[in-house]
C-alpha cells in the first residue's frame, strides 16, 4: 500500500494504475504500461518500439502517442528508424479520431491524382535512399486510390496512424506533414480496470499480481484482495513464491496473531450453524417459488401470445435456457462489471426504451449494452420483441445482437456490438463534426448503405420506426451500422399497417402518423428523406433557432429544393465547383423531395429508393450529363427537369424516374 502512492509525477505527468515507472515496485502497475522519463520526455515501449506520450486521459482511458524518429519530420537519418506502427489488439485500439496512413519513400510522381497525396522531399544523403532513387515521398490516407497507385511507384513505405482532424487541416492547407507527425495519434487502452475502480472507492490502491496475471487491491489495513471492503478481504492475494510481488505484499500484511488461531474453532461452529440455516431457507424458497410459478404461468403465456408470433414454449425458454431465440444469455453481474456498474461516464446515449452504455466483456469484446428503463410498463414486452427481431437478422449494415440477460435477471439488458466511430449526426453537426471529413462520396455511400439495411428490414416485414442520423452508426471505415430497434415491431401477417401509441423522434416522424396513428414502411421512407436532407445540408432535423417555417428541416428542404437548392447544400461538398458532385447532389435532392411527400402514396418504396441511389453511385459521367438541368436566373438555382410540386409525383422524364426505370440491384 505505502509502496504505490497515487498520483506520482513523472516528466510532468500524473501516474495512476495501470501506469508506473522504474522508481516504483513492479507490482504497482501493469507490466505493459511501464513508463520511462528521459530528458523530460515520457515514453512507453510497445512491441519493442518506443513512443513519446503527449497526453494521458484517465477518464476515457486514452493516451496520445508520437513516434520519436518522426517528430522532426518524415525523413530521419537512419532507415532503421522507419518502422511500421504495431499495437497489441488485446491491449490497445485506435480511437475514432485516429486513422491509418502510409508514408511512401523513393517515389515516382503518380500518373493520376484522384485524391491528392501530400508530398515531401528527403535528401539523397540519407542512407536509405540510393543515388538512383527519387528523393520524393508522399503521405497517403489508408485505402485511398493514391495509396494503391503509390505502392507500385515507390521503393518502400511504412504505416503510421495520424489524427483525422490534423489530416483534414492538411487537406485544407491549414497544416503540413511535419505538424501532422508531431501531433501523434490517439490510442485507447483496453485492460479491464473495473476492480481498480472498486478498489479506489474503498480507499485502496490498485496494483498487479504478476503470478496470477490480474489486478490486486492494496489496503491500508494490510489485507489485500479484490477490494478493501471488509466483506471481501482475504488474508493474502498472492501465493508464496510470487517473487517481488509476494515480498511487496508481505510488507503490508499483518502477522497472524494468536487470537486468530484460537478463534478458528469458534468460526467452524458458527459456519456449521449458518450452513443449517441456509439449507432450511433454500428448501422453503424452493417450495414458495414452485407455488408462485403455478400462479404466474397463465399471465406469462397471455403476454407472449399478445405481443408476437412466438410460441409459449419459446418464451418460457427465456426463463430456463442459456439462449433466447438463439442468442447468448449473459449473467447480469458480468454486464454490470463490463459497464463499471453503469458508470454515467460510460453512457453512449439514449436509445429507444433505454440508455446505452459502453462495456468490455471478460473475453475482451467491446459492446454496447442497452439498459431498459426501470419504470417502463412495456419493458418486458419490448425486451422479448427486440430479442426475437434482432436474433434473426443478418445484414452487414445492421448492428449485431450478441445476447441479453434472462427475464429472471435483476434488470433486462441487451448486448450489441460496439461501433466505435460515432453516429452520422455526430459527424454532420455534432461533437465529431470536422469540415471536409465527410466528403460527398462518403455521404452518398452512407445513404446507400442505410437504404440497403432498411430494404432488408422491410423485406423481413419489419418497420424500424425511428430512422434518424443518431441511429446510424459508423465504424472506423465509415461503413454504416443501423442501430436501435427499440421502436420496432413485427408486422402482423394479416394487416397492412400497425396502430400504436405516439412514438418516433420529432423532426423525423411521418406527418400522416399524427393524423391517423398508423405506421407503414412509407413512414421509414419519410424519415429517410429527412436523413438525406441532413446529408445534403449538414443541418440538424430540428433547430428552434431557425425561422418558424424552417424549424423542421423537412419543411426547409422541400422549399429550398424547389426554389434555391444551392442555398441548401453544405458549401464544403463542392456543389459550385465539382460538376459531378453537383449533378449527384441534385439527383439525391430530388429523391429526398419525393421521400418527403406529405401522403404515403406519393412516396417511393425503400426498394425504389435504394435502386435510385445505387444508380446515382454507378452512373458514368456521360450518363449524368444526359440529366437535364435548368439554370433559373437571379437565384442561379440548379433544378432537375420535372414538376417539383409537393403534391405531385415526379414526371416520367425526371432524373429519379429514369433511375427507377433503369435500376437493377
Amino acid at each position: 500500500y505505502d509502496s504505490c502512492p497515487p498520483g506520482k509525477s513523472s516528466c510532468g505527468f500524473q501516474l495512476k494504475y495501470p501506469f508506473w515507472d522504474g522508481k516504483l515496485p513492479d507490482y504497482c502497475g501493469h507490466p505493459t504500461f511501464k513508463l520511462d522519463c528521459d530528458n523530460n520526455n515520457l515514453t512507453i515501449n510497445i512491441d519493442n518500439q518506443a513512443y513519446k506520450i503527449l497526453d494521458i486521459n484517465y477518464v476515457d482511458k486514452v493516451f496520445t502517442l508520437a513516434k520519436p524518429p518522426l517528430l522532426r519530420g518524415p525523413c530521419p537519418d537512419n532507415k532503421n528508424l522507419l518502422t511500421n506502427t504495431t499495437l497489441d489488439s488485446k491491449l490497445f485500439s485506435l480511437t475514432p479520431n485516429s486513422q491509418n496512413a502510409t508514408l511512401f519513400y523513393g517515389c515516382m510522381p503518380p500518373k493520376s491524382n484522384p485524391d491528392p497525396p501530400y508530398g515531401f522531399h528527403c535528401s539523397i544523403k540519407n542512407s536509405y535512399l540510393a543515388s538512383s532513387e527519387s528523393d520524393i515521398g508522399y503521405l497517403a490516407v489508408a485505402s485511398s486510390q493514391s495509396e494503391k497507385e503509390l505502392r507500385s511507384n515507390c521503393s518502400f513505405e511504412i504505416f503510421i496512424p495520424v489524427l483525422k482532424t490534423e489530416a483534414v487541416k492538411i487537406a485544407n492547407g491549414a497544416s503540413n506533414i511535419d505538424q501532422l507527425l508531431q501531433k501523434g495519434f490517439e490510442v485507447k487502452w483496453l485492460i479491464d480496470d473495473g476492480l481498480c475502480n472498486e478498489c479506489t472507492k474503498d480507499k485502496g490502491r490498485c496494483g498487479y499480481n504478476r503470478t496470477l496475471k490480474q489486478p490486486v487491491c492494496f489496503c491500508k489495513e494490510g489485507a489485500n484482495g479484490p477490494s478493501c471492503n471488509r466483506t471481501h478481504k482475504i488474508e493474502a492475494y498472492a501465493p508464496s513464491g510470487a517473487g517481488p510481488m509476494d515480498s511487496g505484499l508481505q510488507e503490508s500484511r499483518p502477522k497472524e496473531s494468536s487470537s486468530i488461531v484460537s478463534n478458528k474453532s469458534t468460526i467452524g461452529l458458527v459456519a456449521g450453524i449458518l450452513g443449517f440455516v441456509l439449507l432450511s431457507s433454500t428448501v422453503c424458497l424452493f417450495l414458495y417459488r414452485r407455488h408462485q410459478k403455478k400462479n404466474s404461468s397463465a399471465n406469462l403465456l397471455t403476454l407472449n401470445k399478445s405481443y408476437s408470433r412466438s410460441s409459449a414454449a419459446s418464451s418460457l425458454h427465456i426463463l430456463n435456457g442459456s439462449t433466447v431465440f438463439g442468442v447468448h444469455v449473459f449473467n447480469y453481474r458480468e454486464l454490470e462489471e463490463a459497464t463499471e456498474y453503469f458508470n454515467p461516464l460510460k453512457e453512449l446515449g439514449e436509445g429507444g426504451f433505454g440508455t446505452v452504455y459502453y462495456g468490455k466483456l471478460r473475453d475482451g469484446r467491446e459492446v454496447a449494452i442497452k439498459r431498459l428503463y426501470e419504470n417502463n410498463s412495456k419493458r418486458a414486452e419490448q425486451f422479448l420483441n427486440e430479442v426475437e427481431i434482432l436474433a434473426n437478422l443478418r445484414h452487414k449494415n445492421l448492428v449485431n445482437l450478441f445476447g441479453c440477460t434472462s427475464r429472471q435477471s435483476r434488470e433486462l439488458l441487451l448486448v450489441y456490438e460496439y461501433v466505435p466511430n460515432g453516429t452520422v449526426a455526430d459527424h454532420l453537426h455534432g461533437k465529431q463534426s470536422v469540415k471536409g471529413l465527410l466528403s460527398w462520396e462518403r455521404r452518398l455511400s452512407i445513404a446507400t448503405e442505410t437504404a440497403s439495411a432498411l430494404v432488408y428490414l422491410h423485406d423481413s416485414d419489419i418497420v424500424h420506426r425511428d430512422v434518424k442520423t443518431q441511429n446510424v452508426l459508423l465504424d472506423g471505415n465509415f461503413s454504416v451500422k443501423v442501430a436501435d430497434f427499440g421502436l420496432s415491431r413485427l408486422f402482423p401477417l394479416d394487416v397492412t399497417h400497425v396502430s400504436t401509441a405516439p412514438q418516433g423522434t420529432p423532426g423525423y416522424v411521418d406527418p400522416e402518423y399524427h393524423q391517423c396513428y398508423q405506421l407503414t414502411e412509407k413512414s421509414d421512407v419519410y424519415s429517410f428523406g429527412v436523413m438525406l436532407a441532413e446529408l445534403i445540408s449538414s443541418l440538424p432535423a430540428v433547430d428552434i433557432t431557425r425561422r418558424r417555417n424552417e424549424i423542421n428541416l423537412s419543411n426547409m428542404a422541400v422549399a429550398k429544393i424547389q426554389n434555391s437548392l444551392h442555398e441548401f447544400v453544405d458549401p464544403s461538398l463542392g456543389f459550385q465547383s465539382d460538376t459531378r458532385a453537383k449533378k449527384e447532389i441534385t439527383a439525391v435532392a430530388e429523391l429526398a423531395f419525393q421521400c418527403l411527400q406529405g401522403t404515403k402514396e406519393m412516396r417511393p418504396s425503400m426498394n425504389e429508393v435504394l435502386k435510385v441511389l445505387l444508380n446515382i453511385q454507378n452512373q458514368k459521367e456521360s450518363e449524368l450529363d444526359r440529366a437535364e438541368v435548368v439554370d433559373i436566373p437571379d437565384d442561379d438555382v440548379i433544378m432537375l427537369k420535372g414538376d417539383m410540386s409537393p403534391i405531385s409525383p415526379p414526371r416520367e422524364d425526371s432524373l429519379v424516374t429514369r433511375y427507377k426505370v433503369n435500376a437493377s440491384v
